[in-house]
């Protein structure tokens, strides 16, 4: 039962990570900037709508909303954290989050394809071609970590992660997590890689492929996009912290601080940072892999 607290907190709290995001971005302008709820109340706001589907899509374009927020809601019952198991947990459970994630975004790209607009192609594009690039962040940087845990599953990997861990193994630590927080900016489309808030059609990815959708199909693809930040978020948080150190009653705790904490620094990035050119997010994506794929050596010689 306690392991059931993990999906529900966060399907409860992934909206307000938005919330914490803008909040950063509106303080570091010097502006008081929208409420720590918006997310919600915008979520509410189109689910109270109706949905407008153009005349040329087919039922893809009305499935692919659902398609992405189940396998997103499902890939938030792998997540443990640290010694608080998850809901689902088995040897190999890593794959299939990785593809829970892969299959959202296929069903993504493939609703920008049926709308038959050159425009949500451009963008289906550019998504697929960097999460080419970012997948082997996160495979290479998995594989060091299961090699330095000596386990395959999500929660055992977690829960190995201790104070004499990080001792052990900083070097190799610290590099997954520098390639994985690009990893989260890049499939989040977070500046410096996307900008979630853009209107320039030269420069959009993610929001280009969900022009067309209005209604509650827009706020599962918004609550579907809240929940796979949590989820980026808390792979990074689980790394970062030894939860594993902590007593058990303190971990939920520690976990939320740190996905405040990621919170925070997305939005203390973004206020720094502009956004990329297009030319220059592949040389950053190849540099991530790069990390991990350093940090699989350092854990293969040591």
């Amino acid at each position: 039962m306690v392991s059931l607290v993990l999906p529900l907190t966060a399907w409860l709290a992934a909206p307000f990570l938005l919330g914490v995001i803008a909040r950063i971005k509106a303080c570091v302008a010097g502006r008081r900037g929208p409420s720590l709820l918006q997310a919600y109340y915008d979520l509410a706001k189109l689910l109270r709508k109706g949905c407008v589907y153009s005349r040329t899509t087919s039922a893809v374009t009305r499935i692919a909303p659902s398609v992405i927020l189940a396998c997103v809601v499902l890939a938030t019952l792998l997540l443990p954290w640290g010694g608080i198991r998850a809901p689902l947990s088995f040897a190999g459970d890593v794959v299939v989050l990785a593809y829970l994630l892969g299959l959202a975004r296929f069903a993504t790209v493939l609703a920008a394809l049926d709308a038959g607009s050159s425009f949500e192609g451009m963008g289906a594009s550019r998504e697929v071609q960097f999460a080419a690039l970012a997948e082997p962040s996160f495979f290479l940087g998995m594989l060091a970590l299961v090699l330095c845990s000596g386990h395959v599953g999500l929660s055992d990997m977690v829960s190995a992660i201790s104070l004499e861990t990080w001792r052990d193994s900083t070097v190799l630590l610290l590099l997954v997590a520098c390639s994985w927080f690009v990893l989260l900016l890049t499939e989040n489309s977070r500046i410096p890689v996307d900008d979630p808030n853009t209107h320039l059609e030269l420069t959009m990815v993610h929001e280009v492929m969900v022009l067309d959708y209005s209604g509650p199909d827009f706020g599962f693809i918004l609550y579907a996009a809240a929940l796979k930040l949590w989820v980026f978020g808390a792979v990074l948080v689980s790394i970062i912290v030894p939860l594993a150190s902590f007593p058990l009653w303190l971990q939920g705790p520690v976990f939320l601080a740190g996905m405040l904490c990621v919170a925070v620094l997305i939005g203390v990035v973004e206020s720094v940072m502009a956004r990329l050119r297009l030319l220059h997010i592949p040389k950053v994506l190849i540099g991530a892999a790069a990390l991990s794929l350093i940090a699989l050596i350092v854990e293969l010689v040591r």
